[in-house]
């Protein structure tokens, strides 16, 4: 296994961690369980929508660009892929946002998952059900020091060490015709 970035920032890549058939099932079951919402956040000084929608599954709140998320109960599903993702992680999760990207329009900006409730080096996986999307990395220092993989369906983006100091990630916007994508993200919130 290959670690798409360099020095102590980590990135590894597990193509096919669902099978398609049962990855394209669980989007379709996640679309129809979660409660889906579209907050906005502050850029800039500026509330602005987020361009994708987002559910939150954690007992814990979770604040990030002036936006608080409010602990809700997990669903079976996502404590089930919690289950699959902390045994190939080797990490305990406490908490998920799930984002749904309804076409090429949505997308996630330049970003990292830096906030203090957090940690120091937190661990950030990312589970892709539906449209392969390019995701891409870019050293927060060195904007021209970019990484690029496409994310397919099933797959799993496992983020660690100092990833989220050093390199921001994003997911842009396609003109192509593209499919729905949930990604499901785990990570551990500590209490505050």
């Amino acid at each position: 296994m290959n670690n798409l970035l360099s020095g102590q920032a980590h990135a590894f890549y597990f193509p096919n961690f669902i099978e398609q058939e049962e990855s394209r099932s669980l989007l379709n079951r996640l679309d129809k369980e979660l409660l889906w919402r579209q907050e906005s956040i502050k850029i800039f000084g500026k509330l602005v929508p987020q361009p994708r929608l987002i559910s939150w599954q954690s007992d814990l709140p979770y604040k990030y660009s002036g936006l608080i998320l409010k602990p809700t109960p997990w669903t079976s599903t996502i404590l089930e892929l919690k289950e699959k993702v902390e045994a190939v992680s080797g990490e305990l999760f406490n908490s998920c946002l799930i984002n749904k990207y309804r076409d090429g329009s949505d997308y996630m900006g330049w970003h990292r998952d830096n906030e203090k409730e957090l940690g120091s080096n937190p661990v950030v996986t990312s589970l892709s059900l539906g449209a392969e999307r390019v995701f891409k990395f870019r050293k927060k220092e060195d904007k021209s020091s970019k990484v690029s993989i496409s994310l397919k369906n099933g797959s799993l983006l496992v983020m660690g060490g100092t990833c989220q100091h050093e390199w921001e990630h994003g997911i842009s916007k396609t003109s192509r015709p593209t499919e729905p994508r949930i990604n499901v993200t785990f990570r551990h919130i500590l209490e505050t």
